[in-house]
């Protein structure tokens, strides 16, 4: 219920990561008031352990007038499902999840704004992953897929899931993403041995999409380097949670990039 007493404020979150017990208990000790009339868009990463998702999607859900999500890496890991299946099967596992606790992953007009989630994934856009990286990046074990899918044939199953919209005439257009949409995205003060991570951290598939929807600010996650700058007219934001030692690049906190 809205208390009518506040503008509409939008909120971001990315890389939650719940499986931390003080991340978790940082979700549970939110306000039950403070933010009925506001939005959240929460992009990715919060467990690849079913029951910790569904607490978390629908302790926010309960805080939060509307959340928007769309699934990180990590949230469709099955190395130890019980459940079992690959990660195709998980993320329709998941989205049933969103959908039980009152979440989104579909478009949406709320205010002046329309928030447009951008399903995604990697796809070497970014540059080709040497060695060191296909043996130590965990995707290429805790995720699973149908033997024919390479990583670009997985980016290209999500984008083609995303619906087919135009915003109404006159909307500000919010779109967001798990995976990073270009790479400079990543600030030049980032050390040189940790940029063999490039390839694994998005793809340029979503820059093109939310320039097709002429977005004005474009919320992303994954790397877990908070950054809010302005490029060619976009502003991005990523506001990652992180690990609980991440306390340098991660300002684990709510941020506000939006009213109306």
């Amino acid at each position: 219920m809205r208390s009518g007493l506040h503008a509409m404020r939008v909120f971001a979150l990315s890389d939650i990561h719940v499986d931390y017990d003080a991340n978790l208990q940082w979700v549970r000790q939110l306000s039950r008031t403070d933010h009925v009339d506001d939005v959240l868009i929460l992009a990715g990463d919060v467990s690849h352990r079913p029951a910790l998702l569904l607490e978390c999607l629908d302790t926010l859900a309960r805080r939060f007038r509307q959340v928007f999500f769309v699934p990180g890496n990590h949230d469709l890991w099955v190395l130890g499902d019980a459940q079992g299946g690959d990660s195709l099967l998980k993320f329709a596992r998941v989205r049933e999840a969103v959908a039980s606790c009152g979440a989104g992953m579909e478009p949406q007009q709320l205010g002046p704004w329309f928030f447009m989630p951008l399903l995604g994934w990697y796809d070497y856009s970014f540059g080709e992953p040497d060695p060191q990286l296909q043996q130590a990046w965990a995707d290429f074990r805790a995720c699973r897929w149908p033997a024919h899918m390479q990583p670009a044939d997985v980016a290209a199953h999500f984008e083609a899931l995303n619906p087919q919209v135009q915003p109404p005439a006159g909307s500000r257009v919010i779109t967001f993403s798990h995976f990073m949409p270009r790479l400079d995205l990543i600030p030049a003060i980032v050390p040189k041995q940790h940029r063999m991570l490039d390839p694994v951290l998005g793809s340029t598939r979503i820059e093109t999409a939310l320039r097709g929807f002429k977005a004005e600010i474009h919320v992303y996650g994954h790397s877990h380097i908070n950054r809010n700058v302005v490029l060619d007219g976009v502003r991005y934001v990523n506001s990652a949670f992180g690990y609980p030692h991440e306390t340098r690049i991660s300002a684990r906190q709510l941020l506000c990039v939006a009213q109306g």
